[in-house]
């Protein structure tokens, strides 16, 4: 089979910097994955024009996103992957999704699914808007597991930070997915049924914690509903820590260094190695780090 496809979006120059710094990272750890093809889709090239990031494996995709779900929280994301598995050729078994506010430190070598998996997630870092194992559905996930076709869910993960046991309920900074699954272009048309639904917006979906996370609920009862459980590889803690938590994250779980993890996310956190003085960076990241400039800019987010 061929190589896994890596996958970002980038709608901000904000985005265009961080992601510079995941296809570095990409390129600069990712072991045996490090030559993985990587489509960056644009949604903006009139506000953060990208071709100067094509080259090298690197190809830029523009993006027009569906007026349905164009004012959406997380329509572009849906948008993206949806558009990659429809042009994946039939030998790219994983489409790995990857936020720009994440980085590769080690090979992410479980993100290549090869033949025993169709899919590896990460449960969730916290709660949020999921949904305890013993509580009753509410009208929320009640309509997403109606939406897939299903009454309800039987599979359970622990969420990273928070510890609680929730119907699936999968993080999505980065994943994997088999795109002949033809999951996600389900995901974006499930997507933007829901977001039209007025009904379910104007109630289940009312609260901005609702409406940000809805995209992370369809395609956790999606997964969960689509794919035979021990086909899922749930991945473990070492990928997508989240860094932007790093202080809320239980001292047994939280991880010393940077250099142990695969991939870890920051979010609006400054991965400057000289303002990190809660985690240990040893060489060669902490000097791969200190000398890029697009870490330097980080903080500066639009």
């Amino acid at each position: 089979m061929g190589q896994p496809v890596f996958l970002t979006l980038i709608e901000s120059p904000g985005e265009k910097r961080r992601a510079r710094i995941l296809i570095d990272s990409i390129r600069a750890f990712g072991g045996a994955l490090r030559d993985c093809p990587i489509w960056v889709f644009e949604t903006n090239p009139q506000n953060a024009p990208c071709r100067d990031l094509a080259g090298d494996g690197v190809e830029v995709i523009p993006l027009i996103v569906p007026e349905t779900v164009r004012h959406y929280l997380f329509g572009g994301k849906v948008s993206a992957c949806a558009h990659a598995e429809a042009r994946a050729t039939p030998d790219v078994q994983s489409l790995v999704w990857i936020d720009p506010t994440c980085v590769v430190v080690n090979p992410p070598l479980l993100f290549a699914l090869g033949a025993a998996f169709d899919a590896a997630v990460r449960p969730v870092h916290i709660r949020n808007v999921g949904l305890r194992a013993d509580d009753p559905l509410d009208a929320f996930w009640q309509k997403i597991y109606a939406t897939v076709g299903v009454n309800d869910c039987a599979s359970t993960v622990e969420s990273f930070v928070d510890a609680q046991r929730l119907r699936a309920y999968f993080n999505s900074h980065a994943f994997a997915i088999n795109p002949a699954k033809g999951l996600l272009r389900r995901w974006f048309d499930l997507f933007e049924k829901l977001v039209g639904d007025q009904e379910f917006q104007a109630r289940a979906c009312a609260d901005e914690p609702h409406r940000i996370f809805l995209f992370q609920a369809i395609l956790s009862a999606l997964l969960v509903t689509s794919i035979d459980p021990q086909r899922i590889n749930i991945l473990p803690p070492t990928y997508n820590y989240p860094y932007n938590l790093h202080a809320r994250v239980p001292a047994e779980r939280r991880a010393k260094a940077l250099n142990d993890l695969v991939c870890f996310t920051y979010e609006d956190r400054s991965i400057n190695p000289s303002e990190m003085r809660d985690i240990e960076i040893r060489e060669p990241l902490k000097t791969w780090l200190a000398a890029r400039q697009e870490v330097r800019q980080n903080n500066v987010s639009v």
